[in-house]
């Protein structure tokens, strides 16, 4: 039993040395001589869409989360398939937007510098233009990403908005990612939209006996079920509401009051260092909330990369070359 013990711990010791190596070859200015003008082409392209749909700023944060628990930050949830095989047809993926954003980046930056940036880097700096856009936190985005050539729909195992604390610190940390990542990056739910099928079970069945979750405000659970009767697949519900287009802090306030719209969020007072920091910034009105944020989407950004040459730079994010 020893052995073996020792044995698991030496394969997580290679596992973690290996994605250290790996991710060592991102940087903040990676582009700098190649293509010094990468994020200012990506940030036009993600301003001038964000203006015409504010909306999707939210649905391209999700995509950049999304690509990063499967396969790592390699671009694979870009990628079409044949018979809806790809990342992107798995159930947890179809309310993502946004997918020509990253096209019409990738097409400006192929007229400048052709065959230089890769998907995988356009989508963490997308995801970060986009928060910035809806007034919220801007941060460095480390580049050098490579992109993966697979996306495969069975491959799709993401943290779920039914999730308890525990299955979420679970994988989190088989992410390399840590408690206060976890509720960190849950306040990415300050914007956007949820869909009444997501908490009808909270509502109406929640422990199969025709009645709603506890750890619900009531007051808010009757609002809710105004707006989303048990056979409702359609409405939608915003996330934060009052502010889902604005990324600000009130997503904790709702959540310390029992008002988060999902499992998941309330689960964050069922652990005592996510509850910690939920009523931290809930008190102090997210004081220190922007800057945490853009600390955990670099490390969330550096999950499973491809770099050196590994992977390759996609002509086109859709498909492999």
């Amino acid at each position: 039993m020893a052995a073996s013990k020792r044995l698991v711990v030496s394969c997580l010791f290679l596992v973690l040395l290996f994605a250290q190596a790996y991710s060592q070859g991102l940087k903040v200015g990676f582009y700098s001589k190649t293509c010094p003008q990468v994020e200012g082409i990506v940030r036009k392209v993600v301003f001038a869409a964000m203006k015409k749909a504010p909306t999707v700023g939210a649905p391209l944060l999700r995509m950049f989360f999304h690509d990063c628990f499967v396969r790592g930050c390699d671009g694979s949830v870009l990628l079409d398939k044949p018979n809806n095989q790809a990342e992107k047809s798995a159930v947890p993926n179809l309310s993502l937007r946004g997918f020509g954003i990253i096209d019409d980046s990738k097409a400006a930056l192929e007229k400048v510098c052709p065959g230089i940036v890769s998907c995988s880097d356009i989508l963490a700096l997308i995801a970060r233009d986009a928060m910035v856009a809806l007034e919220g936190p801007s941060w460095e985005v480390e580049t050098g990403r490579r992109d993966g050539r697979v996306s495969n729909i069975n491959e799709v195992n993401l943290p779920s908005p039914f999730d308890n604390i525990t299955k979420l610190i679970n994988d989190f940390r088989s992410k390399g990612l840590n408690e206060k990542d976890l509720v960190v990056l849950s306040g990415g739910h300050t914007i956007g939209m949820g869909h009444c099928p997501l908490l009808t079970n909270r509502l109406y069945n929640f422990t199969g006996k025709g009645d709603s979750d506890p750890s619900l405000d009531s007051e808010y659970a009757a609002k809710l079920r105004i707006k989303c009767k048990p056979t409702d697949t359609t409405t939608a519900l915003e996330m934060d509401p009052g502010s889902f287009k604005t990324f600000d802090v009130s997503y904790f306030t709702l959540v310390a009051k029992r008002r988060g719209l999902f499992q998941s969020d309330a689960a964050l007072l069922d652990n005592s260092k996510t509850r910690a920091y939920v009523l931290q910034q809930a008190r102090t009105h997210g004081s220190m909330f922007f800057s945490d944020f853009g600390v955990s989407m670099v490390k969330m950004g550096r999950i499973g990369v491809l770099t050196g040459q590994a992977g390759e730079i996609r002509k086109t994010c859709r498909s492999a070359n």
